[in-house]
């Protein structure tokens, strides 16, 4: 097949394929390529698909643009109120702008992350790092997110993913957590016995102000044990309960004396 073809021209033939096929590039849609010509970065990235790079003139470097969700080192904090804490976070960003990413941007990303952690969480005290996780998230977020924009880089979510506290600190919030509910529940039973105390000075009031009806409770709480009581019951009686009665005996007394004396 070859025969009369000299060497040369078969092994110049060779090489020119392989260096046709080593300067197309298939880029996938989530790349891009960066293109340095002779040293000096293109203005505009390449991608996606199809692309020529002219080696040993050009040189390119593959840029992703999907979603990092990088884990941030357990750091070792001290918050504003003196407290050691380990505290870890999970980062979310991406490339936009692939020509100013720098050369290990994963590498500047996690270093910052790890650096604004400590920075930021050491100016707040211990409640407010348990509490207000989502105001400190959107804090590191626009921090990180202020300084990566340099470098190409939107950083879109922070987390605070765990906070790790002393033993001791642990013991102490449960033993203030135990002290908080005592109280509560101290508080709730002094509010109904307050408000059991007012409505029986009300009871008291209305009771007084109609003497009728406090006799008629006694015949009320007398019938309700009759019913649930077989038993003999010693209920004593207040005398303006048999003040009228006495009255009456006493009237009708009178009137026998005066008509026996007729």
């Amino acid at each position: 097949m070859f025969e009369g073809i000299p060497f040369s021209t078969i092994v110049l033939v060779g090489i020119v394929i392989l260096y046709v096929l080593s300067v197309v590039n298939v880029l996938r849609e989530y790349e891009r390529g960066v293109i340095f010509r002779l040293g000096r970065l293109l203005p505009d990235s390449k991608g996606p698909g199809l692309i020529l790079v002219f080696w040993p003139i050009d040189r390119m470097e593959r840029i992703s643009l999907r979603m990092v969700a990088m884990d941030v080192p357990s750091q070792d904090i001290i918050t504003k109120d003196n407290v050691s804490v380990k505290v870890n976070a999970i980062v979310y960003f991406r490339v936009i702008e692939p020509n100013s990413a720098v050369e290990n941007y994963l590498y500047a990303t996690s270093q910052l992350s790890q650096t604004t952690l400590r920075s930021v969480l050491g100016q707040v005290e211990l409640d407010d790092l348990l509490s207000k996780r989502e105001e400190l998230n959107d804090r590191l977020q626009s921090i990180l997110d202020q300084h990566t924009d340099p470098w190409g880089i939107k950083v879109s979510l922070v987390e605070i993913k765990t906070v790790d506290l002393p033993a001791e600190m642990q013991r102490a919030m449960a033993r203030q957590a135990e002290a908080e509910r005592e109280r509560s529940a101290k508080v709730i039973h002094a509010e109904g016995e307050f408000q059991a105390a007012a409505r029986l000075q009300q009871a008291g009031g209305m009771l007084a102000s109609e003497p009728v009806s406090v006799q008629l409770r006694y015949l009320s709480t007398l019938s309700e044990i009759a019913t649930e009581q077989n038993s003999t019951i010693v209920f004593p009686l207040p005398m303006d309960v048999l003040s009228p009665l006495i009255q009456m005996v006493k009237k009708a007394g009178a009137q026998s004396g005066g008509e026996s004396e007729d």
